[in-house]
């Protein structure tokens, strides 16, 4: 059994979350329910194993377009499954979105598609679920402030080079995104008209 498969690793990474949001929730006014952070946390904990992440289709090993994800949901047979597949659809747009926007933008998938996917998805489940709809509507109406919050409490120290250094300044530049602000201080570089605290 893989290690992230091991419910007592995924307990610890959920506790861990958990523990995380509810340190930087505060940031966010008013801040999330605690139903809400108890579902995020156990969001990142679940995939936390790779298998809940990625798929095996037609020989490889891939995760399912967010765009494919909306079309199984608009096409499926009964209510439960396309609450099913639009949970998983807003899940993974979240993490996705949170984690990784450097590679998709580099790709040229800008964070509106993961705000508008999981937005909608979660937007759906507010109004159809049959469980935890306050969650998931807090999670729609609060999409893109919690992607931030996701995108701080897995944020990790890394290296980089000088391209991504420049990759990073141009984008703030472009952007003046407070958060490309903070990782270019954290770098050492200081940006014109920006509050950063630390």
């Amino acid at each position: 059994m893989p290690l992230a498969a091991h419910p007592a690793f995924e307990s610890t990474l959920a506790e861990f979350f958990r523990k995380r949001l509810q340190e930087l929730a505060p940031e966010l006014q008013p801040q999330p329910a605690d139903d809400t952070l108890w579902y995020i946390g156990n969001l990142l904990a679940r995939f936390g194993d790779s298998d809940q992440l990625f798929g095996y289709d037609r020989g490889e090993v891939s995760m399912r377009p967010l765009a494919l994800l909306y079309k199984d949901a608009r096409e499926a047979a009964s209510q439960w499954e396309r609450c099913q597949l639009l949970r998983q659809l807003g899940d993974l747009a979240l993490f996705v979105g949170a984690l990784f926007p450097e590679s998709y933008s580099r790709r040229g998938i800008r964070r509106d598609y993961f705000v508008g996917m999981g937005g909608g998805a979660y937007d759906y489940l507010g109004e159809n679920a049959q469980q935890n709809r306050h969650v998931f509507e807090e999670l729609a109406r609060r999409f893109v402030r919690i992607l931030d919050l996701v995108a701080r409490v897995c944020a990790r120290q890394q290296a980089f080079d000088a391209a991504d250094v420049l990759d990073l300044y141009q984008r703030w530049r472009q952007s003046r995104d407070p958060r490309l602000a903070e990782q270019l201080h954290s770098l050492g570089i200081a940006v014109p008209d920006t509050d950063v605290s630390h």
